[in-house]
């Protein structure tokens, strides 16, 4: 028994080093929502500019702009002064801008200083040296927190196009107009998630409590390493601010590894009947798995999914890694306790018992 706690510890150590040096996972690279009820996009670029691509992030949230042009662009702000510039040598933005300012804040709730003038000359600092820039764009999103639009409160049961926005760009003489729409769509109901929810967390703690052999203790460790390794291949391409994708990446699937791994050596050690050692490394899964689905979460109740992958699979995902990792948690604990006593009877019997 002790060189099962000994290596349980082992592994939940690596588990935890690994963690510590990638972050929480998440169904999203560089942080925000993985789910939302509201959903922007870019409907045009007009003229169309080649090397020159916008498109809409975080559900409306963020805009993002990518100049891989020769010439600069400029970004006005919400009174038309000169906000942003977006060319060769990086990002300069207007320090005399108010939407500089007011663009800090999701819903704009910000105290402007005395020198934010949109009639004063502009104080140009630069921000990037990449030709590409992500801000919270007040123009593509609902601003009313708390409020669903109108024609939303007015009939929530089905989907809705709240309102079309434009937003102007400058390249040299040439005025381009990027637009697009925000809609919103009615949110999954209660009754398709929480039975689900429900039913996986009582597996992990029955197969724990009441099994009488650690192997579907360690079925559901691979159905749960499975969830965690599709959540993290689902990861969507990152914003092109990150410094770097591939080390973004890279990031998300650290800790899918580690639960694959994890689980492999839980599926073992049950089929070698050491039930001891099978719960141990199910409460070591189970927290991991906590740790990559409770960032994501909010895709339980939203409309929409920030996923790279099908929508409906990453719902299932998220719903694996945070119900079943809480029922192995659960689970764990008991397979420890009921086959650690069982072998201590065995012992007492002078029958031979598995180490672990």
């Amino acid at each position: 028994m002790i060189r099962a706690v000994t290596r349980a510890l082992v592994v939940l150590l690596g588990a935890l080093a690994v963690l510590s040096v990638a972050g929480p996972a998440s169904a999203h690279v560089g942080g925000g929502a993985a789910g939302s009820d509201f959903d922007g996009r870019v409907l045009s670029l007009r003229p169309p500019v080649p090397g020159l691509q916008v498109r809409v992030l975080q559900f409306g949230d963020e805009l993002e702009v990518v100049n891989d042009t020769d010439t600069e662009v400029l970004v006005p702000g919400y009174s038309d002064e000169p906000y942003l510039r977006i060319g060769p040598d990086g990002v300069w933005r207007n320090a005399h801008s108010p939407a500089t300012y007011i663009n800090l804040d999701r819903y704009g709730r910000t105290t402007l200083p005395a020198d934010a003038d949109p009639r004063a000359d502009p104080d140009w600092v630069r921000v990037s040296t990449e030709p590409r820039y992500v801000w919270h764009d007040h123009r593509t999103h609902w601003m009313s927190q708390g409020l669903l639009p109108p024609q939303v409160a007015a009939d929530p049961t089905r989907s809705h196009r709240v309102f079309e926005w434009t937003v102007p760009l400058r390249q040299g003489p040439t005025e381009i107009t990027v637009t697009g729409e925000l809609t919103w769509s009615p949110p999954p109901s209660p009754w398709l998630v929480w039975p689900a929810t429900a039913v996986l967390v009582l597996l992990g703690i029955g197969a724990g409590f009441l099994a009488r052999t650690p192997r579907p203790l360690g079925l559901l460790l691979s159905a749960g390493a499975g969830a965690a390794l599709w959540h993290a291949l689902a990861t969507p391409e990152p914003a092109a601010t990150v410094s770097s994708h591939g080390g973004a990446i890279a990031a998300a699937l650290l800790p899918a590894v580690t639960a694959v791994l994890v689980a492999g050596l839980g599926l073992r050690a049950s089929r070698r009947g050491r039930g001891a050692m099978t719960g141990l490394l199910a409460l070591v899964l189970g927290w991991l798995l906590l740790v990559q689905g409770l960032p994501d979460v909010d895709v339980l109740w939203s409309a929409n999914v920030l996923s790279g992958g099908p929508q409906v699979l990453a719902r299932i995902a998220v719903t694996t890694l945070v119900a079943l990792g809480a029922g192995l948690v659960g689970g764990g604990i008991g397979a420890v306790r009921r086959f650690r006593e069982t072998g201590a009877h065995r012992a007492e019997a002078g029958a031979p018992v598995p180490v672990g």
